[in-house]
């Protein structure tokens, strides 16, 4: 009997994990991927969370006993009656019944915070931007989409702070991969299209062979994309960097890389047919196409069309 593969995708609010998904869903196909917001397994509601006095990024603000046994359920490909929690007015609505498809990418808050969660990814994945930059997309995301004023974004960001120390970025520890999107020379005004990404490899899952890129005479290619060796949270990894200026033919030689050995990759490089691919909004609202991020989505399809290979 088959069974979904899951992919886990946490960051802090606001750190890019809607837009991750929505590419990486457009390669494998919407009609084969179901999503889950951990969102949804909100203890209180907007209201009571204030009247508490607790933050969403509290493990004893959400039930995680019922994600981990829903994502248990979810491996086994078996259907669940999943709740949901409304960001636009603050309220939980009525449940929904989910029958999960080939593949299930799970994002949100806290989706890494407890073992049997854990067990139940097959590929785990954690965004780390630089703190300024995830505020600013907060403020936008918050003011444009949820109501809010500015002001009133940067006081729940302050009050979040410790919640986000304590509970959420300690599960970067449990990635297989770190994606931390940033802008060159610290430049936080740099667009969206344009932003730098860092990905920490871990050896906790077998990656492409990037050796290629080393090899790479050619000093205009690695001043766009170069390979590394580092350590992170005090264990050795692999540093793949892609520039935001890096060129086509800079890309195309990465996702040859990437998809000599996955030939259906090579059927989903063509951005003709997966227009989400690499797509993020520009600070005005227009859509602007950023290679890091298109790159990044490939890696992580990848990952996820090898665990498929692996359990068959």
């Amino acid at each position: 009997m088959s069974r979904p593969i899951i992919l886990g995708i946490v960051g802090d609010s606001a750190a890019g994990k809607t837009t991750l998904t929505r590419g990486i869903a457009q390669i494998l196909g919407p009609e084969n991927v179901t999503v889950i917001c951990t969102d949804d397994y909100h203890r209180y509601d907007r209201k009571q969370r204030a009247e508490i006095g607790i933050t969403a990024l509290h493990p004893d603000c959400n039930h995680l006993d019922i994600m981990q046994q829903h994502l248990s359920l979810l491996r086994t490909g078996q259907p669940i009656l999943k709740p949901v929690y409304s960001h636009k007015t603050g309220t939980f609505e009525a449940p929904i019944y989910i029958k999960p498809g080939k593949y299930v990418i799970v994002e949100g808050l806290l989706g890494y915070s407890t073992r049997g969660a854990r067990d139940c990814y097959d590929v785990k994945v954690y965004l780390a931007p630089p703190e300024d930059l995830r505020s600013q997309w907060k403020v936008k995301r918050d003011t444009q989409k949820r109501g809010y004023t500015p002001e009133q974004v940067l006081q729940e960001l302050e009050r979040r702070e410790p919640d986000s120390e304590q509970f959420i970025r300690p599960q970067r520890k449990w990635s297989d991969i770190v994606v931390s999107f940033y802008p060159a020379h610290d430049n936080t005004e740099n667009g969206n299209g344009h932003l730098n990404v860092r990905l920490v490899l871990r050896p906790t899952i077998p990656h492409p062979d990037f050796t290629e890129i080393v090899q790479m005479g050619n000093g205009n290619f690695q001043s766009a994309i170069r390979l590394g060796l580092d350590r992170d949270m005090g264990k050795p990894v692999d540093v793949l960097e892609i520039d935001g200026h890096a060129t086509q033919e800079q890309v195309n030689k990465l996702e040859q890389i990437l998809c000599w050995d996955m030939p259906y990759l090579k059927n989903v490089c063509d951005r003709e047919s997966n227009p989400e691919l690499g797509k993020v909004t520009g600070t005005t609202g227009e859509t602007l196409q950023s290679y890091p991020l298109a790159l990044t989505q490939l890696l992580i399809t990848y990952h996820m069309l090898k665990a498929t290979q692996g359990f068959q």
